[in-house]
């Protein structure tokens, strides 16, 4: 009995032993079923196009309005063009650049071939080189509006911002060239048209100067026209500086350009930045008046020209260049924009 008691014993203990050591577990809750997660090109293909419904969308109402309201509307040269005759005549205005193209290089070749049969003849005095003096196409006044606009702005830009800085900087001369900045700044493009127009013909009278006359006349309104919104931020993001950012630039007793290369501007480019992208788009709309008035090679006088020309045609290509000049214009504004987000992220206070 005492054995058997004693083996009965013994194996309660190893019983309860084995159920103690035993991890006890108890049955977790089932986790509810969750969605796939979205894909991250797919979130981000579903943001962009959300993003462009509204815009897209506000300009095919435009466009449809548009179709809609042009027949109704009769003028000298007949209905006003749609979308779709404004659309053919860009069409039209690149195949004449194709065909003018094309003209230029078989008048280039065939002076190449003379040229040739009179080396070959033993006779090079009669070898000519002629410039090829076709009419200049849409494309090519697209150009040439671009070359003027982008002179006049970095003349505007040189003379705006030491002026600008200096006004910053100096509460004096803020106060001395504030009541000139004021009056020139509202006056009208065709006001200084023909001040600037009487002042280039006097300075340049080379027969073939380095830059045609028309092209300077043009720049200088620009620029005359154009420096003030950069002027004026500039002025205002230099005089907007911490002093205090000034005053450690005086306890490492900093020189002038190393105060101003390493403490105003970089302070201030948001401001210079931000009054460049308003001159450019000044100066592009003042570039077209001027043109038109001056009759100076570019999209104005392209304008003008079909004005005047008065064909059936005449006035879709008016509207196509008015959309053309619209769209550069934005693009302008875009660079500008990219461009100063790749100095701001680049630059060091």
């Amino acid at each position: 009995m005492a054995t058997l008691y004693a083996d009965y014993q013994e194996g309660e203990e190893s019983m309860a032993s084995t159920v103690t050591s035993a991890p006890v577990t108890t049955a977790a809750p089932a986790e509810p079923v969750r969605a796939g997660r979205p894909n991250p090109l797919v979130a981000r293909l579903g943001g962009l196009v959300r993003s462009l419904a509204a815009p897209f969308a506000g300009i095919a109402i435009f466009l449809g309005l548009w179709a809609l309201a042009a027949p109704q509307v009769d003028t000298s040269l007949g209905s006003l063009p749609g979308p779709v005759e404004v659309a053919e005549q860009g069409v039209a205005l690149y195949q004449e650049w194709s065909a003018a193209r094309a003209t230029e290089a078989q008048f280039y070749a065939d002076q190449d071939a003379r040229n040739a049969v009179a080396v070959a003849a033993g006779n090079p005095e009669a070898v000519r080189d002629f410039t090829y003096a076709g009419p200049p196409t849409f494309l090519d006044q697209i150009l040439t509006s671009l070359k003027t606009v982008a002179l006049g702005f970095v003349l505007a830009t040189l003379v705006a911002v030491p002026i600008g800085l200096l006004a910053g900087l100096s509460p004096l001369f803020n106060a001395a060239i504030n009541p000139l900045v004021q009056i020139m700044k509202p006056v009208s493009p065709l006001a200084w048209l023909p001040i600037v127009t009487m002042v280039i013909s006097a300075m340049i009278t080379s027969a073939d100067p380095m830059l045609p006359k028309a092209f300077v006349i043009s720049a200088l309104v620009v620029m005359l026209c154009s420096l003030w919104p950069t002027l004026i931020n500039t002025a205002i993001g230099t005089a907007s500086i911490d002093k205090d950012l000034l005053n450690v630039g005086r306890v490492l007793k900093l020189g002038w350009f190393a105060k101003l290369t390493r403490l105003i501007l970089p302070s201030s480019l948001p401001y210079i930045f931000t009054g460049m992208r308003l001159s450019l788009g000044v100066g592009w709309m003042v570039l077209i008046a001027a043109e038109m008035l001056a009759q100076n090679p570019g999209l104005g006088k392209f304008v003008w020209d079909e004005f005047q020309n008065g064909s059936s045609q005449s006035l879709a290509r008016i509207m196509f260049a008015v959309v053309i000049i619209g769209f550069i214009g934005f693009a302008l504004d875009r660079l500008m924009m990219a461009l100063q987000a790749l100095v701001s992220k680049n630059r060091t206070v």
